[in-house]
């Protein structure tokens, strides 16, 4: 009995350590890459009706206006509104992902406002202003932002505005 449980502790140890080393080794080794021709497919109309919004409002507050970023930001933003689209949710899963990878491109800070179904500029920037936790991103020490800004099958519009400070 004492040797099978000195084996089971050698290999739950073994499995620990092996498991501690081997996600060490991947964060080493993870791939950011991106194709940025997806920023090309946002509704860039919108999103410049939306950061123009949020400009005005940073502005009257005394901030300084973010500045939009049609590359590696609104690539990641677009891959997340499709990936929302995809599951018909919205939601922030895997920013860790998009955070590190802008991280890994020189951001400082990077913060993620998601919505879905406003037919105008001014209702998605309305709504934000009014949910507290979006607010503090849109009132956030960024400098740049990029956008993912879409449609569904059906018409509804998507929304990720990835920010970010260099």
């Amino acid at each position: 009995m004492k040797i099978i449980r000195t084996s089971l502790l050698a290999f739950v140890l073994l499995f620990f350590v092996t498991s501690c080393s081997k996600d060490d080794s991947l964060s080493d080794e993870t791939n950011y890459s991106i194709d940025l021709n997806l920023a090309q497919e946002t509704d860039w109309l919108f999103a410049d009706d939306i950061l123009a919004l949020i400009n005005e409002h940073r502005t009257s507050i005394g901030l300084s206006t973010i500045e939009r970023d049609q590359q590696y930001a609104s690539a990641y933003a677009v891959e997340h509104t499709k990936y929302m689209i995809e599951n018909n949710r919205v939601n922030h899963d895997n920013f860790g992902s998009r955070s590190a990878a802008l991280k890994n491109k020189g951001a400082k800070r990077v913060g993620e406002n998601v919505a879905y179904g406003y037919e105008t500029a001014d209702k998605v920037v309305y709504a934000w202003l009014h949910s507290p936790a979006h607010k503090d991103i849109i009132e956030g020490d960024y400098t740049h932002s990029g956008f993912g800004v879409m449609q569904n099958d059906s018409g509804r519009f998507f929304f990720t505005q990835i920010f970010y400070s260099k």
